[in-house]
Order: C-alpha cells, then sequence, then structure tokens
C-alpha cells in the first residue's frame, strides 16, 4: 500500500468541499470532484472565500492561504481526479445505488493499491465490498460537520478491510489535525452518532408527548448539561434530511417507528431541512 501523498475527493457538496480543504491546509495535493459544473465552481469560489476570511482574521498567514489553494484542484473529470490518487474519499449523496456505482467506476479509475475510503454516517463499507477487487483497502472515514472545525475522525473497520488500511486512515487522520478512534467492527451509528441518536430519540419523545417545545428542550439540554448545542439545533446543523434518512432506513430494516418520525418527515416532505434550506426547527431565512 502506497504512502498517501495525493488525494482524491469524490462529491463537492457541503461535506466533500472542506474533507478536500481541511487536506490541502495541512499539506497534501487534493483533487476535488463533482459530476456536476456548478457544484465545483461554487467550491472553488467557497475556498478561495474561506481562505480570505481566515487570513482577515488572523487565523491564517497569506503564506499557508497561498499554499493551500495551490495543494487544491477542481474538476468534474473523475478519471484525472482518481488516476494518481493514494486515498480516495467518497462523499457523495446518501443513497447505496449512487455509492455502489461509483465505487465499481473508481475500482477501475484508481491504483489497484490506492485507499478507498466512504465518509458515510450510516453505510458501512462492507455493503461496498462487492464493488472493488481488493475490498482490504475498503474502509468508512468518517468526518463531522463542519469537517474544519471539528477534530473527530471515525475510521470503521469492516470484516474486510485491512489493519494496514486503518493504520493508514488513522495517521492519515493525526495528519490533518484529527483525533481519530478506531471503530473495531462495524456497527450501526459507529460511536458517536450511537450516543447522539439515543439523547435525540429521547427528546423527540419529550417533544412528541408534549412535555416541551424542541426550542425549550435544546435550552434544557445547553443550559442544564453544557452540551454545546442541543439536539434539535443539532438535527437542523446535520440536516433533518439525513434524520429522515436514517429514521426510515431503521423502520424499513425493523418495522420500528422511533420516536419523533411522524413530525422529522413531516419536515423532510416539507423541504424545512434545517440550516441548509433557511428553516428547520428553528427559522435560518434572516441568516441568509
Amino acid at each position: 500500500m502506497r504512502k498517501i501523498h495525493k488525494v482524491c475527493v469524490v462529491g463537492a457538496g457541503l461535506m466533500g468541499k472542506q474533507i478536500a480543504l481541511n487536506a490541502a491546509l495541512h499539506g497534501y495535493l487534493v483533487m476535488l470532484n463533482d459530476s456536476l459544473p456548478e457544484a465545483v465552481g461554487k467550491a472553488e469560489t467557497w475556498a478561495d472565500e474561506y481562505l480570505k476570511g481566515r487570513v482577515a482574521k488572523g487565523k491564517l498567514t497569506e503564506e499557508a492561504a497561498a499554499q493551500a489553494k495551490k495543494n487544491l484542484f477542481f474538476t468534474i473529470d473523475l478519471e484525472m481526479a482518481a488516476r494518481d490518487a493514494d486515498l480516495v474519499i467518497e462523499a457523495i449523496i446518501e443513497e447505496q445505488s449512487a455509492k455502489e456505482a461509483l465505487f465499481r467506476k473508481l475500482n477501475e479509475l484508481a491504483p489497484k493499491d490506492a485507499i478507498l475510503a466512504t465518509n458515510s454516517s450510516f453505510m458501512v463499507s462492507s455493503l461496498f465490498a462487492g464493488c472493488v477487487d481488493d475490498p482490504a483497502r475498503l474502509a468508512n472515514l468518517h468526518y463531522f460537520n463542519p469537517a474544519l472545525v471539528m477534530k473527530l475522525n471515525e475510521v470503521v473497520q469492516g470484516p474486510h478491510t485491512s489493519k494496514e488500511t486503518v493504520d493508514a486512515l488513522m495517521d492519515f487522520a493525526r495528519n490533518t489535525g484529527k483525533d481519530p478512534v478506531w471503530v473495531r467492527r462495524e456497527i450501526d451509528g459507529f460511536i458517536a452518532n450511537r450516543i447522539v441518536r439515543a439523547v435525540k430519540n429521547e427528546a423527540c419523545y419529550l417533544l412528541e408527548e408534549g412535555i416541551a417545545t424542541a426550542q425549550e428542550i435544546d435550552t434544557a439540554v445547553e443550559k442544564g448539561l453544557n452540551y454545546p448545542m442541543g439536539p434539535f439545533r443539532l438535527m437542523d446543523l446535520t440536516g433533518i434530511d439525513l434524520s429522515y434518512l436514517a429514521s426510515k432506513r431503521v423502520q424499513d430494516e425493523t418495522g420500528v417507528k422511533q420516536p419523533g418520525f411522524e413530525a422529522i418527515k413531516a419536515k423532510y416532505e416539507a423541504g424545512e431541512w434545517g440550516r441548509k434550506t433557511g428553516k428547520g426547527w428553528y427559522d435560518y431565512t434572516d441568516q441568509k
């Protein structure tokens, strides 16, 4: 397995663009790819504005910002993005069929000894093991939103994943300023999200039972337990669409409807997905 110098990030959305810039800021050569030209253009504009903002605030030197820009490339050509990569990080839409198709392409386009990682927070890499010739180099490398700020990476080892792959991803995470944890076997939700889910389910139960409003529950958690963000505010940040899809998957697989499912479904169907759409449990339209 090759040493990681060049990184390809596939998916230029909220998470992908941050993962790519984070690696570029730490000295890696990064190709950020998306099939949509508009997404690539928006990501490039965002990266430029982000770096300028950090320099203006004194958080980053002009030299460091200039070097990060030199390290980061943008393209709609997946073949060009993946062909020399030592590590490919998938950060596309959370749909299994789309990810399967991508990993089949990466199996053909990326070097045969490149590590292939999915950033998915709930789809384990064993779902895609059959899409690649050598699944030993496949694992989850899970970032938390906002990926430029949050220090945690979860490196999830599937039954197919080699310890060499785990070690390489742990080293990469540390080299990009993260504090990684090794999740030694696949489990739904990994570590952090399982704990968050337990808190969210209890919060949704309290809401569903009319005990308190979402805002009051957040206040109780933030002021009483010293959480930086209550469960409903956190759902708005990470995306109510993701909360709904995760809850729906649990219902489809187990027949169990989690607390708050109908309320979350209503917001999903109304397009109220949180900060990304301007409204969720809170209204962010004045922040647009």
